[in-house]
């Protein structure tokens, strides 16, 4: 047997208006980490859906699989073929509880053929401790869990189904530092008893960290290939994957801060968040900083009324408004991109060009009953170009575009609200790095602008290179509000632990 436990061979993938995958040939090591690379939009999802069956690939590809060819031709093949997938976006059934979900379709029966609960939960609970990640109880519905642990219980639910190989596609997109730790803990165990991974990520650092050899991806076609991660030269690998040198991963900003823009004072939500309290000013980016679990998302919600808060005062331009719900807050001039782009951001089976003119509709493109059609569609090809948003039409329905793309789309249809103040909740989720630097650079024009900025991110890196000020949450409260001339990863950490 061959130290190949797959190949792929001349694997191409056509929708329509697009060729998805050109030609993709390949082969992955056995026990190796094998890490896929590329912006969004370069195939990397469809070549994996392709090896879980979601799609079929296009006549005239094969795939080796220990030295065998194969036909993938659903998801419960691939998983018979012993592949597992812990996907970026969460497949779980919100009503039923974690271990219901973990062996959904894998029921752990008795002898009289009944499910037996008792063993359920207790090989549940064992695979959540292997994770570490005892604060999880298996008999809790999944709809409570935070989008972190919704993650890692995906993470549970493949591992605890002994795969020969493992698909991580942005799998550290949710989960804390301490939780990354324990994930790759757990992907160096299973590496050394023979389980292989394909890692799909855009963050960088974690290449070096855990990634064996790597394939990049461009425009569906492949670019480059690292024999070893460990001694990649990143400017070299970055240039493979966007075409591009990046001279400044944050571009340089001078910070003008104004007036105050938003004032909270005192906001609450019974056992989530405590006494919140803090200002952000026109030209400014305001950094929220903590753990998952912190309450960072807790206080946007409570901002613009999704969660109901039982005190607490908002003030813009120094005048107090009343926000109850997401609507009073764009009527406020407030744009809020969520945590969750699949569940909270979009409309899955509305348009490109209907999801960005949404929050604008009636204020920007209409007049009375009648939508001005041109305006909506020349705004939307706008900001499809202004974020290179990867789609053959702005007609084309969203749930068909790539993960990150979607989350450029939430990020189009604030920018074209022409808000004052905007709350980005992990505006770089998902993102591949060139689009980050894209990112962060509308944020320092939005700024430049004089808009209010308020940026809630998992990355630290992210946070010191591109605000102005960090406030620091844990357990619900502000505990620290630092500006960036004395902010550090240590510093910022010290606080949120």
């Amino acid at each position: 047997m061959s130290d190949n436990i797959l190949r792929f061979e001349n694997i191409s993938k056509t929708f329509p208006g697009v060729k998805a995958l050109k030609n993709m040939s390949f082969e992955i090591h056995r026990g190796d980490v094998h890490v896929l690379l590329g912006e969004n939009g370069a195939g990397k999802s469809t070549l994996v859906k392709i090896l879980t069956g979601v799609y079929q690939a296009d006549e005239g590809g094969t795939i080796y699989l220990n030295d065998e060819p194969v036909k993938i031709h659903d998801t419960l093949q691939s998983r018979k073929l012993g592949i597992g997938t812990v996907f970026q976006e969460n497949s779980l059934i919100p009503h039923l509880n974690v271990a219901e979900n973990v062996f959904l379709t894998r029921e752990i029966r008795g002898a009289t053929g009944a499910i037996d609960w008792k063993k359920t939960y207790a090989e549940c609970k064992r695979w959540i401790r292997e994770l570490g990640v005892d604060h999880i109880d298996p008999r809790t519905p999944v709809r409570r869990l935070s989008v972190a642990d919704q993650q890692i219980v995906e993470i549970v639910k493949v591992f605890s189904q002994d795969p020969s190989i493992v698909i991580l596609d942005e799998p550290t997109s949710s989960l804390s530092d301490h939780e990354i730790n324990n994930l790759f803990r757990i992907i160096e165990t299973l590496k050394a008893k023979g389980v292989t991974f394909i890692y799909v990520s855009h963050r960088m650092e974690e290449i070096k960290r855990i990634g064996d050899r790597a394939t990049i991806f461009r425009d569906g076609a492949l670019t480059g290939e690292i024999d070893d991660c460990k001694k990649a030269d990143m400017d070299q690998v970055i240039n493979m994957i966007v075409g591009r040198t990046l001279d400044e991963k944050f571009p340089h900003r001078e910070s003008h801060i104004g007036e105050v823009a938003l004032e909270v004072d005192d906001l609450q939500i019974p056992n989530t968040i405590y006494d919140i309290s803090f200002k952000v000013h026109k030209g400014e980016v305001l950094g929220f900083s903590g753990l998952v679990g912190s309450g960072r998302t807790s206080t946007a919600k409570a901002i613009i009324g999704a969660i109901p808060r039982t005190c607490g005062t908002i003030k813009i331009d120094g005048k107090p408004v009343k926000i109850n719900n997401p609507s009073d807050a764009i009527a406020c001039g407030i744009g809020y991109l969520p945590e969750d782009r699949k569940y909270e951001g979009l409309l899955l089976t509305k348009t490109v060009k209907e999801n960005i003119s949404l929050p604008s509709l009636r204020r920007k493109f209409s007049r009375g009953i009648v939508i001005n059609s041109r305006k909506e569609r020349d705004s939307a090809e706008e900001y499809k170009e202004k974020l290179r948003i990867k789609t053959p039409s702005i007609n084309r329905m969203t749930k068909f575009l790539s993960g990150g793309n979607q989350q450029k789309v939430v990020f189009a249809k604030w920018l074209c609200s022409e808000a004052n103040i905007y709350i980005f909740d992990e505006p770089t989720r998902g993102i591949d790095v060139g689009a980050k630097s894209e990112i962060y650079q509308i944020i320092n024009d939005l700024v430049a602008q004089g808009a209010a900025v308020i940026v809630i991110s998992s990355e630290l890196p992210e946070i010191l290179g591109i605000c102005d000020r960090v406030i620091v949450m844990r357990d619900g409260r502000i505990t620290a509000n630092i500006d960036r001339a004395d902010a550090t990863q240590e510093k910022i950490m010290s606080y949120s632990i």
